[in-house]
């Protein structure tokens, strides 16, 4: 008798002990499934080539690859540069609800801390903030604080509709881990856009540069060939701008400048594009509008700039524009170039302008619709 409970007790032990290596193998599986599918995001991520594209990896695949309910992420955006660089790369940010761009880090400080550590663990109500984007909240998260050299860029937010998945006496390797890489990625990113920037801005007026607008030119055109729509372009150019000069002095010129450049920049659409071309010259490029409503934007940007009230050094300088219009409508048969139309796009508008100026200045003309090689409508005058 003693020998087969003997017998029974040790199968009983043998079945617990399996039961406890099944489970051991089965999260180890688990585990290094987590694991693949964790160097496959981090991969992913460190290939990336811009923020916008980083922040649709995490927010769009990131919930996936991790099995999320919900997921968000917080950027700091003091100076409204990250929603600059996002607009220009046509990223929709009132469409991005998962994404939050703070004004300061004061929420973060407050949530995580001078201890720099992640939230794990219940929703509690301090999370609401970070997944209000949904109306079923999660039950536990994970809130991760994104820090670069000592410095708060934001947050990355994770949410699961079970208790058991964000506990706080959970391993945080993992968590560490993705705090280090998604910062450098971001900080990379970061610093990759803030030189991009740099190399497209004009440095005095703070609005893009010939470069960047010979390169948006092309794109636009590519796209206005797929998608049908008209682009427009504004040539603008600051009348007696040379008397300025020579009576007020260069630094007043360049004081007009920058008040001009940011008035026609505050009339245009945020997918608009204004660079300066050269000297008193700026252009804007404008798509999909018919000629009524373009024409109607250049005569609001001219009688603003003629009312505009400038003062320099307790003198004032009243200043007008002249402005030249061209638009371009693909064809069902497109049989120039987008490098072609892109060139006389800017060579009809210029030749607008010029009439503009033989037409007595503070005026608009426009030369209406280029269809590949044919100018269709001549000169009128507004």
């Amino acid at each position: 008798m003693r020998d087969l409970a003997l017998e029974e007790d040790l199968t009983t032990d043998l079945s617990i002990l399996q039961s406890h290596l099944d489970g051991m193998i089965n999260r180890v599986q688990q585990n290094s499934n987590a694991l693949r599918r964790f160097q496959a995001f981090e991969r992913r991520l460190l290939n990336l080539n811009s923020l916008s594209e980083m922040i649709i990896h995490i927010l769009e695949d990131g919930k996936a690859f991790f099995d999320l309910d919900a997921i968000s992420l917080c950027l700091v955006d003091k100076e409204n540069e990250l929603s600059e660089y996002l607009i220009q790369d046509g990223f929709d940010i009132k469409a991005a609800r998962q994404l939050t761009l703070l004004k300061d880090r004061h929420q973060l400080k407050t949530l995580f801390g001078f201890a720099v550590k992640p939230y794990i663990g219940a929703y509690h109500p301090k999370c609401s903030e970070f997944f209000n984007y949904t109306d079923r909240k999660p039950i536990s998260v994970a809130l991760i604080p994104l820090i670069r050299r000592g410095k708060y860029l934001g947050s990355l937010n994770f949410g699961s509709f079970q208790q058991e998945r964000f506990i706080d006496t959970m391993a945080t390797d993992f968590i560490e881990h993705m705090i280090s890489v998604v910062s450098i990625c971001l900080e990379n990113n970061l610093n990759f856009e803030m030189m991009r920037r740099t190399s497209f801005i004009d440095t005095l007026t703070g609005v893009n540069n010939r470069r960047f607008l010979e390169q948006r030119l092309g794109e636009e055109i590519d796209r206005c060939q797929r998608s049908g729509e008209p682009l427009s372009c504004l040539f603008l150019d600051i009348d007696y701008f040379k008397s300025i000069n020579d009576t007020h002095g260069h630094q007043a010129g360049d004081y007009v400048l920058k008040q001009v450049a940011g008035s026609v920049k505050n009339l245009l659409r945020n997918n608009d594009v204004l660079a300066r071309y050269g000297g008193e010259e700026f252009v804007a490029l404008l798509s999909n509008l018919n000629e009524s409503k373009l024409i109607a934007i250049a005569e609001r940007i001219r009688s603003t700039i003629e009312s505009l009230n400038m003062v320099f050094d307790g003198k004032p300088i009243q200043v007008t524009i002249s402005i030249g219009a061209a638009s371009y409508s693909a064809s069902k048969h497109i049989l120039s170039s987008a490098a072609d139309i892109a060139m006389r796009l800017i060579e009809s508008s210029d030749a607008a302008l010029y009439q503009a100026k033989h037409n007595g200045r503070n005026r608009i003309e426009n030369n209406g619709f280029i269809i590949d090689r044919t100018l269709m409508e001549s000169a009128v005058s507004y």
